[in-house]
């Protein structure tokens, strides 16, 4: 009983936070283009790690 009053309040934190931090990104002034090529060239990396088993 214990563990599923603590799951849901978690759950219900954790729904608090990203309904607050989308809001923020909402009136956030962000360069998206430079995020986008930045979150890319991570995957882009982590993909070429996993198809040629280097780095």
């Amino acid at each position: 009983m214990i563990r599923v009053v603590a799951v849901v309040l978690f759950a219900v934190v954790l729904w608090a936070l990203l309904v607050r931090l989308a809001r923020w990104l909402r009136h956030a002034d962000i360069d998206w283009t430079g995020v986008t090529f930045a979150v890319g060239f991570v995957v882009l990396a982590f993909w070429l790690r996993h198809v040629t088993g280097m780095g």
